[in-house]
């Protein structure tokens, strides 16, 4: 299976041309934008070949704003998932101290159900 290509858009292209013409270095931009210094090159030359017609494709961007925002949401829905956690281990430490301390173990919680009674045949 093959690694896809990345595709970058129209904007993010002229942005860093942009730069280039505003007397930054290829290496710098190149960095910038996370690309080769070379597709900086092919860009600026398709740019000045024609303008109006360079990137003429739709692109796509490197982290579509719904995935960051999806992922954003995951991180914070882990976040108090962990929280919850902590404080339930912590209870139960706090249990398992007042055991040590006590010697005998404490009732736990049963339910207040009473058993059903079997029908007679």
């Amino acid at each position: 299976m093959g690694v896809s290509r990345r595709k970058f858009t129209k904007e993010m292209k002229l942005a860093a041309i942009q730069r280039l013409e505003q007397g930054s270095s290829a290496a710098e931009v190149a960095r910038a934008f996370e690309i080769n210094p070379n597709v900086l090159h092919r860009w600026r030359k398709e740019f000045r070949h024609g303008p109006g017609n360079a990137f003429p494709g739709g692109g796509k961007r490197r982290w579509d704003e719904t995935k960051v925002a999806q992922l954003e949401r995951k991180v914070g829905q882990q976040t108090v998932e962990i929280d919850f956690l902590k404080g339930c281990l912590q209870r139960i430490e706090e249990e398992r101290m007042l055991q040590a301390l006590t010697g005998k173990p404490r009732p736990t919680v049963t339910s207040s159900r009473k058993p059903k009674k079997k029908a007679a045949k």
